[in-house]
């Protein structure tokens, strides 16, 4: 293997050694396999292929300065992975295999977890696909779940430094009563012609309204939103909005700093009254917010004078990373070492 340039890394694809593989047949889950291919062979009329059934997680693996492998809320992932399934009639990957095959492709790829000090960490990818044949539009009977791994560096190329976001309203993530609350892949692909568009007009990413109104605040692309104003954390409120483990924690770190937390309906207008802004997910943590520009009036929110991420989501930010890397307490029983 060439010596990996850790502290280079993009957030993009990495090949490791090995990746795991389980299939669900007949009624039950299978033995799990090692695999060092990175191909998956499967049958042409699977429903992954033709009707979207299709799951993913993301999470990752830490090394701290003690050399040791640590593992954030995993279990918040695999219930996050099992509603998904139950949104699209899949079969549900029970929490003990998650575990035990999320625990054995670190493992197995050990040598490609980042080592500390470089922002760097092994991203892993759980992925639920229906490989069952169907022609007619029902789910399949056949289910496969595999896990990879790769190192990454930051998702954001600007590090942690505000970056501009575009508000836009005639393009919809996801519907109310849709899927926009489980990890599926088809909310992914929904929301590309919308953040490509944004990427070429100047922007890290796109804000995504509720599509039934169009007056609050659902998403940013890839990541949760929240605003900071008067000591106060508000994060949107919504059914199409996906449970992000990232915000869910940091709304609790917050608590623990003093600040009041409020998740409700953020119209945008309110977007005028935040002193700090930033979206939040795995890939990430946070990514702080300098500006937000609404695509179709062109009026401008501020919240990033010089250039640097606010203080209130500079502290967020540490705390929570320092917890992941180990360099904080774990007050909240969040980190599982991999022995």
């Amino acid at each position: 293997m060439h010596e990996i340039e850790w502290s280079k890394l993009p957030f993009g694809y990495f090949k490791t050694d090995y990746n795991l593989r389980c299939y669900y047949r007949d009624g039950k889950w299978g033995e799990i396999e090692i695999s060092s291919s990175e191909i998956v062979n499967m049958h042409m009329a699977a429903t992954c292929l033709h009707y979207g059934q299709e799951a993913f997680e993301g999470m990752k693996a830490y090394r701290g300065k003690d050399g040791k492998v640590r593992l954030f809320r995993w279990e918040e992932n695999a219930k996050r992975m099992q509603r998904s399934a139950e949104g699209i009639l899949m079969a549900k990957v029970p929490e003990t295999l998650f575990k035990e095959m999320v625990f054995k492709v670190v493992k197995l790829n050990e040598r490609f977890v980042p080592p500390y000090g470089h922002g760097a960490a092994l991203y892993i990818r759980p992925l639920l696909l229906g490989s069952g044949v169907q022609i007619g539009v029902s789910p399949a009977n056949e289910y496969m779940f595999m896990v990879f791994v790769g190192p990454v560096g930051p998702y954001f190329k600007e590090g942690f430094n505000p970056v501009k976001m575009q508000v836009i309203r005639d393009i919809d993530r996801a519907a109310p009563l849709g899927t926009g609350h489980i990890k599926v892949g088809g909310n992914y692909a929904g929301s590309l012609r919308a953040s490509e568009r944004a990427k070429s007009e100047g922007f890290a990413s796109v804000i995504f309204l509720e599509a039934k109104e169009k007056k609050y605040i659902d998403e940013a692309g890839p990541a949760n939103f929240f605003g900071i104003k008067d000591k106060t954390y508000i994060t949107p409120k919504s059914d199409s909005i996906l449970p992000s483990i990232t915000n869910m924690s940091l709304m609790r770190l917050a608590e623990d700093l003093g600040l009041k937390v409020e998740r409700r309906q953020v119209a945008v207008e309110e977007l005028a009254e935040f002193e700090e802004a930033g979206a939040c997910g795995t890939a990430a943590i946070i990514s702080p917010i300098g500006t937000i520009v609404e695509r179709e009036s062109g009026k401008i929110y501020t919240f990033s004078k010089d250039g640097k991420a606010g203080p209130w989501s500079t502290k967020l930010f540490q705390k929570l990373q320092g917890i992941q890397y180990g360099d904080e307490a774990d007050e909240h029983g969040w980190v599982t070492v991999i022995e």
